[in-house]
């Protein structure tokens, strides 16, 4: 099992423009190895394990400012950023402090604010409290039962949940400072405003039948970014990225395609 070390951990593999990809909570850059390698066919792939998360070292401020620009020092000089669920929020944070840094961003599964509001789909914070609790009281069990809610009903189910399962057990457990803080992110940050005014083209990459990033954000998202283009995946729910590769594959590398074209 590996051990973090000071700063923060990168993988980078593949050719071609440069996309950075961060985790979600609890999670750490290896649960989406396989997937990044089927984006590393066309672009150049670098992972960026949260502070406290996989093999990255902590930082004594767990903040959505401190922690943006700890991503955006270890990333390439200017890349696509992709992040899912609590990446989502800390890729749009990045581009609104670094804009320069940033050519575009891509929404897995993730909104600038995660929280449900009256003019917002989003998850019940009791419904956020009850897993952070239920992480900190038995992180391995918590995550497989999570994995397995996610992947239910598929026909490869089983072998997911022991892929995801043993790509997350090479590393030790997030330091529980590190949780503590991902969780005030996820119940404090709203970032619409910025991601509203971000620079460059944007993708939004949902899943029909996922409880934490409703499908009706795509339409939120819609209304608050006007160029917001959604791809909404009819079968998948909060991991698209495991149960449905080829499809939120191609959306993306689609998207990064189109916008690398010269304009004529």
């Amino acid at each position: 099992m590996s051990r973090r070390t000071p700063g923060l951990y990168t993988e980078t593999f593949g050719t071609g423009p440069d996309l950075v990809m961060i985790h979600g909570w609890a999670m750490h850059g290896g649960v989406w190895r396989d997937f990044a390698g089927r984006l590393a066919e066309r672009v150049r792939v670098t992972l960026i394990d949260l502070p406290g998360h996989g093999r990255s070292g902590d930082l004594a401020d767990f903040s959505l400012d401190t922690v943006a620009d700890a991503l955006v020092a270890a990333a390439p000089a200017r890349a696509y950023w992709l992040g899912w669920s609590l990446g989502a929020v800390l890729a749009v944070a990045s581009a609104e402090r670094h804009p320069g840094r940033v050519r575009g961003l891509v929404l897995m599964a993730g909104s600038p604010r995660f929280i449900a509001a009256p003019d917002w789909p989003g998850v019940a914070p009791s419904a956020l409290e009850r897993v952070a609790q239920e992480l900190e009281a038995n992180y391995g069990a918590t995550l497989k039962r999570f994995i397995g809610l996610q992947t239910f009903g598929l026909d490869n189910a089983r072998q997911l949940v022991k892929q995801i399962g043993a790509a997350l057990d090479e590393c030790e457990p997030p330091a529980i400072e590190a949780l503590r803080g991902g969780l005030n992110l996820l119940r404090e940050a709203d970032l619409r405003a910025a991601l509203a005014h971000a620079a460059g083209p944007a993708l939004a990459v949902l899943g029909a039948h996922d409880r934490l990033v409703p499908k009706e954000a795509g339409a939120a998202l819609r209304a608050l970014v006007p160029g917001m283009e959604v791809c909404l995946l009819p079968a998948a729910a909060h991991l698209p990225f495991a149960t449905h590769p080829d499809a939120a594959a191609a959306a993306i590398l689609d998207f990064i395609a189109r916008h690398e074209r010269p304009s004529r």
